[in-house]
C-alpha cells in the first residue's frame, strides 16, 4: 500500500505566453491552456485518483476540474496551494523587472513580494496535510503553480534550501509525483507529461 501525489501545475495562460509575473493575480486558462488541461486529464485519470485538491486561483481550478469532470470527483479548493506573491511585480515582463528593480531582479525578489522560505513552509504544509488524510492505497492531485510547486517539493523532500534550485521548473500541465515509502517521501517522477512506467533498477533501498 503506497500513498501519491500528483502535483500538477496549471494550463497556459496569455500572461505566461507574455511571460508576465502572475503571482497572486487571477488569470484564465488561454484556449491552449484549456486543451492542455484536457489532455493533462486524461493521461492522470487513468491513475485513478482518489482525491483532488486545489490553489483557489482559477488558472489551476479550472486544471482541476478537467480531471474532476473525468473522474467523478470534486475539486477541494485550498488557498495555500496559491502560487508566490509578486508584490510590485504583478503583471510586468521579465524585461521590465529587470530594468525598474536591477538588484532584486538578480535576487528574485520582488518588492513586498513574498520570500521564497514562506512560499515551500505555505505549500508543503498545504501538500501534507492533504496527504494525511488520504487512504493507504491513496492518489492525491494537487492542482497548483510552477513555483509553489517546485518549492513545497524541496520543502517536503526535506532539502537545504541551498539546493532547492536543483529542483528544475515545470512545464504548463506537466506534473511530478511524490511516493511515500518506508523512509518518508520521495520524487519519482518530475516536469512529466506522460504516465510514469515501473522501474526495474538494483537501488532497491531508494
Amino acid at each position: 500500500m503506497t500513498r501519491r501525489i500528483v502535483c500538477l501545475r496549471h494550463g497556459q495562460t496569455r500572461w505566461n505566453v507574455e511571460h508576465r509575473f502572475q503571482g497572486h493575480t487571477d488569470i484564465p486558462l488561454d484556449e491552449v491552456g484549456v486543451a492542455q488541461a484536457a489532455r493533462a486529464a486524461s493521461l492522470l485519470a487513468a491513475l485513478k485518483p482518489t482525491m483532488i485538491v486545489s490553489s483557489d486561483l482559477q488558472r489551476a481550478f479550472e486544471t482541476a476540474q478537467a480531471l474532476a469532470r473525468l473522474t467523478g470527483l470534486d475539486v477541494t479548493v485550498d488557498k495555500e496551494l496559491r502560487e508566490r506573491g509578486g508584490g510590485a511585480w504583478e503583471g510586468l515582463t521579465r524585461e521590465e523587472i529587470r530594468a525598474g528593480w536591477p538588484v532584486e531582479f538578480q535576487a528574485w525578489q520582488a518588492p513586498n513580494g513574498e520570500p521564497v522560505p514562506d512560499v515551500a513552509r505555505r505549500v508543503s504544509a498545504a501538500i501534507r496535510r492533504w496527504a494525511a488524510v488520504l487512504d493507504e492505497d491513496g492518489l492525491l492531485v494537487v492542482a497548483s503553480h510552477g513555483a509553489a510547486i517546485r518549492l513545497g517539493i524541496a520543502a517536503v523532500l526535506g532539502l537545504p534550501e541551498p539546493l532547492w534550485p536543483a529542483l528544475g521548473s515545470l512545464g504548463n500541465c506537466s506534473w511530478s509525483i511524490l511516493e511515500e515509502s518506508h523512509r518518508g517521501w520521495r520524487l519519482t517522477e518530475h516536469n512529466a507529461g506522460t504516465l510514469p512506467t515501473p522501474v526495474s533498477s538494483d537501488d532497491t533501498q531508494a
